[in-house]
């Protein structure tokens, strides 16, 4: 009964209060649920298209929930947190600005070096992964606000709008059900009670002297169960005509889950745009810090190499990325080459040594940005090896005739 609209509670009461017969139509339904519950009543079936329409719609719910709580996760870990972005959505109420982890932490590393030092090779470190944590954290913060708008606010609306909506039409579909099942076992009951008086009219009467008085009373018996069964199809023909016209609201809103998928496919397209965003803000931040970091650290412990970053696959050998790098041969010095910064590196005079190269994998494309360096395609396997003096962030690639410096960083060192 709790499924049943206000408007239909308030015509409920009134027939309650005006027709005295209402009353038992007001109990059917409940009774009726009841009955096919313990198997005690006939119960009309949908249609199996339809029934594959409510599968697909409750599965549509159901997921959506999931990937929107999950996703909900991945953007705030913290849980603290979403139940307070929670609390100022539901009292329509911005949510005040949060500083990032990424953010916090950079403004720890800034203190920690105003504290130290700045001027100490340490305090200049921190100093420059402060400013990167920091220009991360301004990119998670962009990724979260965009991912938010353009991917949980969609999947928000359908559970929030849509799917009320469809639950609601269901509960009535449900009630109608339930009506037109109790308008049918009341016709089938008045049918045999019909029939069973018109038997009893039939039956050979006796010679007693009350039989013209059970003769009237069998003719108005089968009157009045007459009279029952007419009413009983005329309120079957009603439930009818209400139950096919609910199914089909039903029908159409369910049929329109086909137009979500198809907007939460959009959204999806987005979330991925914006997170591919996030991380090769990521990467290009990292990227320029681990240079930073690699000159510097070659400033400090001259003879040093900085290896690769971690490879997006595992390398063929068992060597970790640092310790390949750590062990790259070192051709002999040319005599014609210059001091790093005096002048540019001969190539045509630089040859590699007979034994102690390496393969290596480019991890992505570089384009050169001068003669000097080579270019490079992602996938392509070239030869590489380093010089005395060179900045750790580079090699020497060789790719058939060609020959240039190359980003360590965009390399996977082979055995």
């Amino acid at each position: 009964m709790g499924g049943w609209c206000h408007e239909s509670l308030m015509a409920i009461s009134h027939a309650w209060i005006v027709r005295p017969e209402a009353r038992s139509c007001f109990l059917s339904a409940p009774r009726e649920f009841t009955e096919e519950k313990f198997g005690q009543a006939e119960k009309t079936e949908l249609d199996a298209h339809f029934e594959n329409l409510l599968a697909r719609a409750d599965s549509t719910k159901n997921w959506t929930e999931k990937i929107l709580r999950q996703t909900e996760v991945l953007l705030q870990p913290n849980p603290s947190a979403r139940v307070e972005e929670f609390l100022y959505e539901k009292l329509d109420r911005k949510v005040p600005s949060r500083v990032t982890n990424g953010e916090l932490l950079a403004q720890y590393m800034a203190d920690a070096a105003s504290e130290l030092g700045p001027t100490t090779p340490y305090g200049k470190t921190l100093i420059k992964v402060a400013e990167a944590e920091k220009q991360l954290g301004a990119a998670e913060r962009d990724f979260i606000h965009t991912a938010s708008i353009s991917f949980l606010t969609p999947l928000r609306n359908f559970l929030e709008g849509d799917w009320k909506t469809i639950s609601k039409e269901r509960r009535l579909l449900q009630n109608r059900r339930l009506d037109l099942d109790a308008c049918k076992a009341r016709l089938k009951k008045a049918k045999a009670a019909e029939a069973k008086a018109t038997c009893e009219g039939d039956t050979v009467p006796d010679f007693q002297e009350t039989r013209p008085r059970n003769y009237i009373l069998s003719a108005s018996a089968s009157a009045l169960w007459n009279d029952e069964v007419d009413k009983a199809e005329q309120e079957l023909r009603v439930a009818q005509t209400e139950f096919d016209r609910q199914a089909e609201v039903t029908r159409l809103l369910l049929e329109g889950i086909s137009s979500t998928h198809v907007n939460h496919l959009r959204c999806l397209h987005e979330f991925v745009k914006s997170q591919t965003t996030y991380y090769a803000q990521c990467y290009r931040h990292m990227l320029d810090l681990q240079k930073q970091l690699g000159s510097s650290q070659g400033a400090i412990f001259p003879g040093t190499f900085v290896g690769t970053t971690e490879p997006a696959s595992p390398p063929l050998s068992s060597t970790s990325p640092t310790t390949a790098a750590a062990t790259m041969p070192v051709v002999p010095s040319v005599a014609s080459l210059a001091p790093p910064g005096e002048a540019s590196l001969c190539l045509e005079e630089v040859a590699p040594p007979a034994s102690g190269t390496r393969k290596a994998r480019v991890l992505y494309d570089y384009e050169a940005a001068d003669s000097s360096e080579l270019a490079l395609l992602a996938d392509e396997l070239i030869t590489v090896y380093s010089l005395p003096g060179m900045d750790p962030d580079w090699l020497i690639g060789e790719r058939g005739n060609k020959k240039g410096k190359v980003p360590v960083t965009y390399l996977e060192l082979l055995s």
